[in-house]
C-alpha cells in the first residue's frame, strides 16, 4: 500500500482548553510590519481544528505515497469520522485489514485509491474489502530547523 499509519488516539473532551495567542493581521513572508505586532485574541487549535470532538481521533502518517498533497512522512493528521466524503477527498481506509491515507477518484465510473505521488499506481476499490474510517481534514506538518 505504501503508507503505514499509526493511530494516535482520539481527541480529548476533559481538559480545559489551552488558549494561544493569535497576533493580529496577515503573515508577511517579506518584511514584517511594526503596525502588526500586537496579539488581537486567543487561539484554541483543538476549537479551531476540531469541529466535531467525538467523532475525532488522530493518525501518524507514515510513507511517501501522500506527498504530493502535502502529507507527509511523520506528519500528525486530523480525521473526522463525522464528514460524508466524496470525490477528491482524502481518506483514511481500511483494505483487506490494512490501513492507508489515500485520496478518492474515479477512473471512468469506477471509485479508486489515488496516491499523490506518481511512483504509486492508483488502487481499485472493486474486489477489495474496504472500510472509510474518516476524512483527513488537517494534517499537522513540523518544520525541522534547516529543512528546506
Amino acid at each position: 500500500m505504501s503508507a503505514l499509519l499509526e493511530v494516535m488516539g482520539r481527541v480529548d473532551q476533559v481538559t480545559p482548553p489551552t488558549a494561544l495567542p493569535l497576533a493580529a493581521g496577515a503573515v508577511r513572508a517579506g518584511f514584517p510590519s511594526p503596525a502588526d505586532d500586537y496579539v488581537e485574541r486567543e487561539l484554541d487549535l483543538v476549537a479551531h481544528l476540531v469541529p466535531h470532538p467525538s467523532a475525532t481521533y488522530y493518525l501518524r502518517a507514515r510513507g511517501d505515497s501522500m506527498t504530493g498533497v502535502g502529507i507527509h512522512d511523520g506528519d500528525l493528521l486530523i480525521v473526522d469520522r463525522s464528514v460524508d466524503y466524496d470525490t477528491g477527498h482524502v481518506l483514511i481506509v481500511s483494505i483487506d485489514g490494512e490501513l492507508t491515507c489515500k485520496q478518492l477518484g474515479r477512473i471512468g465510473s469506477r471509485p479508486y485509491l489515488l496516491s499523490a505521488n506518481d511512483a504509486y499506481p492508483p488502487l481499485a476499490l472493486h474486489g477489495h474489502d474496504c472500510n472509510v474510517w474518516g476524512v483527513v481534514t488537517h494534517n499537522i506538518h513540523a518544520h525541522p530547523p534547516g529543512a528546506v
